[in-house]
């Protein structure tokens, strides 16, 4: 018997398939503050797996952990978006691809 320890959120629908495969899974129910610790975990595993492969599934991975974070702390969609433009009309976006180089105070 082999057993694999992974201590992590998981999608909802892994315990399914893991019974699905024959196997025994550990599971628990996260407190809500567990969750949300959790799911920042979740957060920086998926920008790694993204960060070293460029992939569009793990974009996608990272955008879905990003709703999940946003419902657990009880921001609503329209709430986010509303920050974003705001943020961009204020700001600017990112698509001009400017890189700042350095700053100099001339006072």
């Amino acid at each position: 018997m082999t057993v694999k320890i992974y201590n992590k959120l998981v999608r909802d629908k892994i315990p399914d398939i893991i019974a699905a495969s024959g196997k025994k899974a550990g599971l628990r129910i996260l407190s809500d503050d567990e969750y949300v610790r959790a799911l920042d975990d979740k957060l920086r595993e998926e920008v790694k797996e993204y960060l070293d492969s460029g992939d569009l599934e793990e974009l996608a991975d990272i955008s879905e952990v990003l709703d999940a974070i946003r419902e657990a702390r009880g921001y609503t969609e329209a709430d986010f978006i509303c920050v974003k433009k705001k943020k961009s009309v204020e700001r600017g976006g990112f698509s001009g691809r400017i890189f700042l180089t350095e700053v100099t105070d001339v006072s």
